[in-house]
């Protein structure tokens, strides 16, 4: 019996994408079928290299092309290519060439937020995609010390716009290279905004699959305008466990959804501590807070990372965690909610829902 094409994408449009809730063949993800006597090769292009439920679909994949009738043999390439959440960037619009946006916020300080959008944006770096990491918290920018680019500034090529600089394989950018290390920014709202905005604009990103930004806390001025000023692909909120943090990611879920930016979900910080020389986990701050409050907002959980003291010396040393300790638990941790925040970004991009720009001037 002679194996056509057409039993090849009969059987790969019963594989469904756990993710986008599609077949695969319906959400363009088989390429390249080439049929010879009784075999096959075809190429399964995820839409993320850091796809969550490759395995899975690997599996239901082999599974499928096994049942075909007269099929001896196959070969299947994998490959990736992250598409936009939201729809392509208009002409003139901030960040065309930036496929998604991902804001990484918080309802108050101290959650260890930027910790998450560095790690977040390695991971994601890690897995092949090209990513850019933000740091829009100008009233504390971290980011220049966890990165360990320190003092180094960032250069000029034609006097108008910046060079982000690089750091274990991500583009960055923070207020923190352009000012003194013990200045202090006293700015207005309508100030911080407007170099928010040149951080934005007037950087050379390049071609991205995915810009992490590093909110400010809270949900003052700098947030909500940012919020409002870029097509985001949706938010990741970090919290800890304990209810007074979880009473600030109610006002923060409750912002994003003014703006209509989807939150993709909730991340629990310092969820548990786990002692490094017995094992013995302890839940400082309480534990399971953030799934309940994912629960309740009806929104994913993206994962927990255990309080170890690892994460705080990688963040003083300039080396994320995922670099520098990645057979840890807690770069583990931080490995799994990049691939969940890959695969519900990639969910986003699916609905294609516009979402409102405001035109680069």
């Amino acid at each position: 019996m002679s194996v056509s094409e057409a039993d090849i994408l009969a059987a790969m449009s019963k594989v469904m994408d756990p993710e986008l809730h599609v077949d695969l063949v319906k959400a363009g993800m088989v390429k390249d079928v080439r049929v010879t006597g009784d075999t096959v090769k075809l190429k399964i292009e995820l839409t993320t290299p850091a796809c969550p439920m490759k395995g899975k679909i690997q599996a239901d994949s082999e599974a499928a092309l096994k049942a075909v009738p007269g099929l001896k043999s196959f070969n299947i390439e994998w490959g990736a290519q992250v598409r936009s959440a939201g729809g392509a960037a208009p002409a003139g619009g901030l960040l065309p060439k930036v496929k998604n946006i991902i804001l990484v916020g918080a309802g108050k300080g101290g959650v260890g937020k930027s910790t998450v959008a560095l790690n977040l944006a390695t991971a994601l770096g890690q897995h092949g995609a090209k990513v850019g990491l933000l740091d829009a918290d100008f009233y504390g920018p971290s980011v220049p010390l966890m990165t360990g680019l320190g003092d180094k500034k960032p250069v000029s090529p034609d006097g108008k716009s910046l060079d982000p600089l690089i750091a274990h394989g991500i583009k960055v950018m923070s207020i923190g290279f352009l000012v003194e290390s013990d200045q202090a920014l006293i700015w207005r709202g309508p100030m911080l905004h407007g170099a928010l905005m040149q951080l934005v604009r007037d950087v050379n990103w390049g071609e991205l699959d995915y810009l992490v930004l590093d909110l400010p806390p809270g949900t003052g001025d700098v947030a909500l305008s940012l919020s409002q000023s870029i097509r985001a692909a949706g938010a990741v909120l970090v919290t800890t466990p304990q209810d007074v943090a979880l009473a600030d990611v109610v006002r923060a879920k409750q912002m994003f959804d003014k703006v209509h930016i989807p939150v993709l979900g909730i991340v629990e910080n310092m969820s548990q501590f786990v002692c490094p020389n017995c094992s013995h986990v302890t839940p400082i701050f309480n534990h399971g807070g953030g799934r309940k409050a994912a629960e309740m907002f009806g929104i994913p959980f993206l994962g927990e990372v255990p309080l170890d003291l690892k994460v705080r010396e990688s963040g003083d040393s300039g080396v994320p965690v995922v670099v520098g300790a990645k057979d840890s638990l807690e770069a583990k941790a931080f490995q799994e909610v990049a691939r969940n925040v890959a695969g519900r970004v990639s969910a986003q991009s699916a609905k294609s829902i516009p979402l409102p720009v405001v035109q680069a001037r």
